[in-house]
C-alpha cells in the first residue's frame, strides 16, 4: 500500500531464510479491521508504503541453518511482534508491551507476499486437520485468550461483550469456554445472527433494545459484573459504565478513533476497574490453537468472502460496500 487506497503489485526477488529462520508459502491472510484503517489513512502509526498483512496461515517451504523443529510441508502461523529485547516490558516478560514495538503489516513489512521470511521462534504449528482460513483466524483468536485472561476468573460470572464483529464474536466465544454466561450485543442483526451459529447464548440488538434492558432479560437481577468495549466508539464505552454492577470490571479492546469521555465518577465511586489490553502472546497462539482443534471456539461462520491476492484492492472495497453485512474476508494465494 503506497499510500491510502492505493495498492501496487510488485514482482522481487525471491527470499531466502536465514539461520535460524523460515521461509514460508502464504496461503490465507484476513483482512483486519486494523488494515481497513491504513486503507483510509487513519492509522496514526503506520507510514507509507507498507506491505500489509499479520492474520495468516501458511506451509513451510524451507528452513534455514538451526532450526531441528520445524521441517517443510508444515500447516503454520506466526507471531507478528518485532520487540527489543532490552526494555523494562521486555525484560519482565511483557515483550507484547515492548516500548520499541514493531508490528508486521504496520510498521514493518507483513505477509502480503508469496514467500515471506520470519524467525523460527515466531512459528505457531498448526494441526493437519485445520483449513488455511482456521489458521488465518488463530490471530484474532489469540486476541480474544490474551484480552479474556487479563480479566481473570470468569467461571459463572454475567459477562456482556459490546460488539459483535470478529473479534467481538471470539471473545465471547473464549468466555464461554471460560465457564461464563454470555450476552452480545451490536447494531448489525447479520453479525448477532453470526454470534448465533457460533453459540453465544444471548443477543441483543442495541438498535430495539437498550443494555439495561437487555441485560435484565437474559441475567435477571443478579446484572452483570465484567464487560468486554469491543468497539472503540463513546456511546458502547458509557453504556457499559452506566450498566455494569459496582466493582465490576471492563476490559478495553476497542480501537478508539476518538477520545471518548467518561464519567470518570461513577468509575470512581462505583469502585470500577478499567483494563487495557494488547495483542497477544506466543502461549495465547497455542491455546487459541488447541480452542479451535477442539471445536469449543467456531470459527467457519465468520468468513463472510474471499478475494484472489490480485484482486487485494477489491477485498477493501467490498468490506467498506458490505458494511455490517461482512465479518471476515479472506485474501487467497
Amino acid at each position: 500500500m503506497t499510500k491510502p487506497g492505493v495498492i501496487e503489485h510488485r514482482q522481487v526477488s525471491e527470499p531466502a531464510a536465514g539461520p535460524g529462520q523460515v521461509l514460508l508459502r502464504v496461503k490465507r491472510i484476513g483482512v483486519c479491521g486494523t488494515d481497513l484503517h491504513v486503507y483510509h489513512g487513519k492509522h496514526p502509526f503506520t507510514p507509507y508504503p507498507v506491505v500489509q498483512g499479520h492474520e495468516f496461515s501458511a506451509v513451510i517451504e524451507a528452513v534455514g541453518s538451526g532450526v531441528s523443529n520445524l521441517r517443510p510441508g508444515m500447516k503454520v502461523t506466526a507471531t507478528p511482534q518485532e520487540v527489543c529485547g532490552k526494555c523494562r516490558s521486555c525484560r519482565r516478560g511483557d515483550y507484547h508491551i515492548c516500548d520499541h514495538l514493531k508490528v508486521r503489516g504496520f510498521q514493518a513489512p507483513g505477509v502480503a507476499q508469496d514467500l515471506y521470511v520470519t524467525e523460527a521462534d515466531k512459528i505457531v504449528v498448526l494441526p493437519d486437520t485445520f483449513t488455511f482460513e482456521q489458521g488465518a483466524l488463530i490471530e484474532p483468536t489469540a486476541v480474544a485468550v490474551r484480552s479474556t485472561s487479563r480479566a481473570g476468573d470468569m467461571q459463572g460470572k454475567n459477562v456482556v461483550v459490546l460488539g459483535a464483529g470478529p473479534i467481538g464474536n471470539l471473545v465471547a466465544q473464549v468466555c464461554r469456554c471460560r465457564g461464563a454466561k454470555v450476552l452480545i450485543t451490536d447494531l448489525s442483526d447479520f453479525r448477532l445472527g453470526k454470534a448465533r451459529e457460533c453459540g453465544v447464548p444471548f443477543q441483543s440488538c442495541a438498535r430495539t433494545e437498550s443494555l439495561a434492558r437487555a441485560v435484565e432479560r437474559c441475567f435477571g437481577e443478579e446484572g452483570f459484573d465484567l464487560a468486554f468495549e469491543c468497539v472503540g466508539v463513546e456511546a458502547t464505552m458509557s453504556a457499559a459504565v452506566d450498566a455494569i454492577q459496582k466493582g465490576g470490571t471492563i476490559v478495553v479492546l476497542g480501537v478508539f478513533g476518538e477520545k471518548p469521555r467518561i464519567d470518570m465518577a461513577v468509575v470512581g465511586e462505583h469502585e470500577l476497574s478499567l483494563i487495557g489490553t494488547l495483542m497477544y502472546q506466543h502461549r495465547d497462539y497455542v491455546q487459541a490453537v488447541e480452542l479451535v482443534s477442539s471445536g469449543k471456539v467456531i470459527t467457519d461462520p465468520l468468513v463472510t468472502g474471499h478475494f484472489p491476492f490480485e484482486e487485494y484492492l477489491q477485498a477493501y472495497q467490498f468490506i467498506d460496500k458490505q458494511g455490517d453485512k461482512t465479518l471476515k474476508v479472506m485474501i487467497d494465494l
